[in-house]
Formats: C-alpha cells, sequence, structure tokens
C-alpha cells in the first residue's frame, strides 16, 4: 500500500516503521533560532506527519492542523500514559534521557489509564473558585495579580522614570512565580527557589534531574502542609475533591500547576508585549480597545508558548498523514507547526481586529488544559496592568535580533529590553472604587519578608546593576 508525501513522491504504509526511517535530529541550532523554518522543511519532507529524532530517541511529529486535531480528539485512539509506550517498555529509551524527567512525573497532562477521569474531575472542581469570575477567589487571585504588577514595575521605576529594562526578567518571569505561590499556599517565599527548578526541568538541561528532585521534594513539604492545615488555595482544594490522593500525587498534580502558571504564562506575557510593541496594526488596534484577551488570541496563534505536546501513543497500528504509526508509537503534537500548515493558516484572516478562536495552544477534545482560563486570566491582568503603567514601550533590539531559548515543550524569549517611560500618576486599581469582599485586603507580603525573598534580592540587583 502506497500514499502520497508533502512532495509528491510515495511511502510504504504497510512496511515502515519509525525506528527504520533514521528520522533526523529536531532540537538543532536551526530549530532554537527558526523553528517555523524546520517544520516546514519537515513538512515538505514528510506531510503532515513526521518522524524526528528527539535527543536520541524517535518519535513521530504531527504537523498538520487536521491530523492534530485528529489526535487530540480521540483520547481512546490516541492516549496519553508512558506504559503505553512501546520502546520505553522494551528497555530502549536511555535512562539518563534529558527529557525523561519531566515525562516521567505522573501528573494529569502526563496519567492515563481509568485513574485520569477522577483525577480531572477535581481538578476541575479545585480550579473553579479561580476560574469562575464571579467567585471572590478568583476577584482576590485578579487583585493580587494586579498588585504583584504594580510591585514589579515601581521596582523597574526605582532605575528611573526612564531607562531600559528587561521586562522578561524584571516582569513576565517573575509574575507567574508570585502567582503561583499565592494559588498554591507557599509559606514566605519558599515558591522561588521551585519555580526557579522549575524551569530547569522544563528547559531539559543536565541538572533538570537534579532540580526536579528538589522541586518534588519542595512541593512534598507543601502538600504535607496543607493535608494538615487545609487553606483557601489549590491544594487545599485539590485533597478535598480528591481525598484519596496521597502526599506524593498531590506533589505532582502541583508541579503541573507550578509550571503551567510559571513559564507558560510568562512566555505568553511576554510574546504578547512583543506583538503588540512590534506587530501588526490589527494587534495594537486589539489593546488600545481594551481587547487584552484577543490580543493574546493572536499572539497564540503566531507564537504559542508550548510548542510540542507532551507525548500520545498510538493505540493500534493507524493510518496519520503518509504513514501507518505503529502501536505503541510516540506522538508528539507540534501546534507551533499546526498553526502554519497552509490548509489552516491560509483560511484565517490576517487584517481583522477579531481572531479566530480555533487555535490549538491548549490543546483540544476532552483533554483540553484544564487551567487554561486560570492562565489566559492572568496573563491578561499581567499584560493589561503593563501598558496602563507605562506611557511609552518600544523595544532596545529589533524584533528579529530578540534572543529565543528553546526547550523540547516551550518557546520562549532569554530577554526582553525594551525603552520605557513611566505614566506620571500610576491609574487606580481595577478593585479600588467598587471593592468585592475580601479583595481590596493586603495580598503583598510585608517589606522584611520581601528582603529575605531569593527572587527579591535578585530582582533589586538587576536595577543597581543597570545604573
Amino acid at each position: 500500500m502506497e500514499s502520497q508525501r508533502g512532495d509528491g513522491g510515495s511511502v510504504d504504509l504497510d512496511g515502515t516503521s519509525l525506528e527504520t526511517l533514521a528520522p533526523e535530529p529536531l532540537l538543532t541550532r536551526d530549530y532554537e533560532v527558526r523553528p517555523a523554518l524546520v517544520y516546514e522543511r519537515l513538512r515538505q519532507q514528510h506531510g503532515p506527519v513526521a518522524p524526528v529524532d528527539l535527543l536520541g530517541v524517535p518519535a513521530w511529529l504531527v504537523l498538520g492542523y487536521r491530523e492534530s486535531l485528529q489526535v487530540l480528539q480521540d483520547d481512546e485512539g490516541w492516549p496519553k500514559g508512558l506504559e503505553n509506550w512501546r520502546a520505553r517498555t522494551e528497555g530502549r529509551v536511555p535512562p539518563d534521557w534529558p527529557l525523561g524527567p519531566s515525562l516521567e512525573v505522573n501528573h494529569i497532562l502526563i496519567q492515563g489509564g481509568p485513574g485520569y477521569r477522577p483525577l480531572r474531575t477535581a481538578w476541575d472542581v479545585a480550579l473553579k473558585p479561580f476560574q469562575d469570575p464571579r467567585h471572590p477567589q478568583a476577584k482576590r487571585l485578579k487583585a493580587a495579580v494586579t498588585a504583584y504588577a504594580d510591585e514589579l514595575i515601581t521596582l523597574v521605576g526605582q532605575g528611573g522614570a526612564t531607562g531600559v529594562a528587561d521586562l522578561s526578567a524584571q516582569f513576565s518571569r517573575p509574575l507567574p512565580l508570585m502567582v503561583a505561590s499565592h494559588l498554591l499556599g507557599f509559606p514566605g517565599s519558599q515558591g522561588d527557589d521551585a519555580l526557579m527548578d522549575m524551569w530547569r526541568v522544563l528547559d531539559a538541561g543536565p541538572d533538570a534531574e537534579a532540580a526536579l528532585e528538589r522541586l518534588l521534594a519542595t512541593l512534598a513539604e507543601l502538600a504535607a502542609l496543607k493535608l494538615e492545615k487545609p487553606g483557601d488555595d489549590f491544594p487545599s482544594y485539590l485533597l478535598a475533591a480528591h481525598p484519596d490522593l496521597s502526599l506524593d500525587q498531590l506533589a505532582r498534580e502541583l508541579f503541573m500547576l507550578l509550571g503551567m502558571t510559571s513559564d507558560h504564562v510568562g512566555i505568553l506575557i511576554s510574546n504578547t508585549v512583543v506583538e503588540v510593541i512590534s506587530g501588526e496594526g490589527s494587534v495594537r488596534a486589539s489593546l488600545s480597545a481594551g481587547m487584552v484577551r484577543e490580543s493574546m488570541n493572536r499572539v497564540v496563534m503566531r507564537k504559542p508558548p508550548l510548542v510540542n505536546f507532551v507525548p500520545r501513543f498510538a493505540a493500534r497500528d493507524t493510518p496519520l498523514g503518509n504513514y501507518t504509526i505503529r502501536a505503541g508509537d510516540p506522538v508528539w503534537v507540534s501546534p507551533g507547526a499546526a498553526h502554519a500548515d497552509p490548509l489552516f493558516a491560509d483560511h484565517v484572516a490576517s487584517g481583522t481586529t477579531i481572531s479566530t478562536r480555533a487555535h490549538l495552544s491548549w490543546g483540544a477534545g476532552p483533554r483540553q488544559c484544564p487551567a487554561r482560563e486560570l492562565a489566559s486570566a492572568v496573563a491578561a491582568a499581567g499584560v493589561g496592568r503593563l501598558f496602563e503603567r507605562f506611557d511609552y514601550l518600544d523595544l532596545a533590539l529589533p524584533a528579529d535580533q530578540l534572543p529565543w531559548r528553546s526547550s523540547p515543550f516551550m518557546r520562549g524569549l532569554r530577554s526582553l529590553p525594551v525603552r520605557y517611560e513611566l505614566a506620571s500618576v500610576p491609574p487606580p486599581r481595577p478593585w479600588a472604587d467598587t471593592p468585592a469582599p475580601g479583595v481590596a485586603e493586603e495580598v503583598l507580603p510585608d517589606p522584611a519578608a520581601r528582603q529575605r525573598s531569593s527572587l527579591w534580592r535578585y530582582l533589586t540587583g538587576l536595577i543597581r546593576g543597570g545604573r
């Protein structure tokens, strides 16, 4: 049986296995600099599904939008769960594989099998107070995001009312850290080191395994604290919704939320700032009309923070694209590539203020990200406050010279240098005139706690070093 490749050639569907295709490495220097060109080259060579090498392990990369939907919407045919990975079961995945540490943590985004459904139900229950804008917890969260943003922007202003700042290091990355500490109920500044270890894990560097061990130990301590003394926070709500969770299992779920509300949100904030400053007129028009969410929606179409999802596995031999995917083969859906698929992108209007909602940045189907509304709300509040507090923002480097960092999962800026001018009079916070019950309460730690924070010492050092 034969099928047509993207370049017009044919592929033997019945006689080709992933292991015999000698796939080319995906995570190269070319991929770090211009992943879109790598995706397009693979599309031309193989069509909508391509064999790739992920740091020594072969896998299928789904490049096509239609094929991505086919996988994401069929949880039975393309299940998650590393127990479904044939090569891993057969001992053919190296024990020191750099991506292993992040994939071995069996949290809600990785897990398959019968345990997933009750866990997902508990997640939905635990997140609802923070994601439903009618709940006091959601209002307090938005107030906290705005207060944290103001605190960071005020710290930038200590370097001068006008000047140059790195908005990635001084705003986009620390803001979600502070929000994550709020959500997880971290005591004091304990969340600082946890998030820094989360970044090391997501970047899949040589210290990823050690960072993961430290992070899970910290989260297990937090889980034990919440079991003993429940609070008004996500871990306590999750335990209440799923009392059978062990401390180890709860720590894994906190690991997932910490990653989603930190690196993902930070990248989304930075990418939105870049698009608003340097993007086409319709992006700026969206923001000037108060449509921060619309601007973010356009951004995740162009530059999704999560460029490759965690793997799924073929439940049985299944044709996909121009190949047959063998049972147990790993399949990585790439929203970054799917959004650029001509069969999809050519039908997306580029000159309108309102953009399509058909992007895959949060997944699709029954396993769409449970924290998508939370992450979007945090990013929107942060971006909105940023542009309220600055009268002027411009890139300090040409957009095509901004330094990017790529991991197998995420793609974000290493730094975001900007020239700025602060507003002479800060605008009032959104809840100042009509406070909701409990919203206007103090959300910032006392100054002494800030001074003890490793994050705050680092940020203060950036200000002093820039003078």
